[in-house]
């Protein structure tokens, strides 16, 4: 699904100094994971896995113990944090997560400092830019929506159930959306073997859930601590 590449309402406009597009001349597209590289979920997601935990009878669970389910699929998640294997539960776990995330959810989250700054300067600079995103698709939209984050990128792509990034990634290939010149970037390790199983490259984010080593463990192109220095490296001469 493509989207409008007009500024958002609340969006300030941005000139890198540089030469526009000089570093991403090797990459035509810049695709961005959500929770955890442009938006912290963490108050929306542990509410609503507690919500769904204790409405099929299991206990709550602490924030430090559901955040480093941040990013991974759902299933993944309710499988977890419920102990249960059992296919039936944790479908009915993902529905209830859900029917909290939809209504209260998905506006409790914060966007990360920077990030504004950072595709304003980008979409001023003629990049085109998407999202692939485990969330299911209609919560993502809403996130980017609420957030005024929705009309820097061309598509915002989520999942369902069952549905893996890298296959999530296959498909846009697929489509035609992206190329094999496309950049992921993101803060958990999935983000980074995802693309790589497509034959794509990818960045990864420190202000996000994922730590340096797991990162590393991937074998990003880049691993950025800040939103500005990732900035630097996307404009930077090669």
């Amino acid at each position: 699904m493509r989207y409008s590449m007009a500024l958002p309402r609340k969006s300030i406009r941005f000139r890198y100094h540089q030469t526009p597009t000089i570093g991403l001349m090797k990459y035509d597209t810049l695709i961005f994971d959500l929770d955890g590289t442009l938006t912290d979920p963490a108050v929306g997601i542990v509410r609503c896995m507690n919500y769904a935990l204790t409405s099929m009878n299991f206990s709550p669970r602490l924030e430090k113990d559901i955040t480093p389910y941040i990013g991974p699929p759902l299933e993944v998640a309710m499988r977890g944090l419920s102990g249960s294997d059992d296919a039936n539960c944790i479908e009915q776990l993902i529905t209830n997560y859900r029917e909290r995330y939809g209504e209260f959810g998905f506006a409790e989250n914060t966007v990360y400092d920077g990030i504004h700054t950072l595709l304003g300067t980008l979409q001023e600079n003629g990049v085109r830019m998407g999202v692939c995103t485990s969330k299911f698709e209609k919560y993502a939209h809403k996130v980017l929506q609420n957030f005024d984050l929705f009309d820097y990128f061309e598509f915002a792509n989520g999942s369902d159930y069952h549905i893996a990034k890298s296959e999530q990634l296959a498909e846009l290939l697929k489509a035609g959306t992206i190329t094999s010149n496309a950049l992921m970037i993101g803060d958990r390790a999935i983000d980074i073997t995802s693309a790589q199983l497509n034959g794509l490259r990818g960045m990864g984010v420190l202000w996000g859930y994922g730590s340096r080593a797991e990162l590393e463990s991937a074998n990003p192109v880049f691993i950025a601590e800040r939103t500005q220095q990732l900035l630097d490296k996307l404009m930077a001469p090669d």
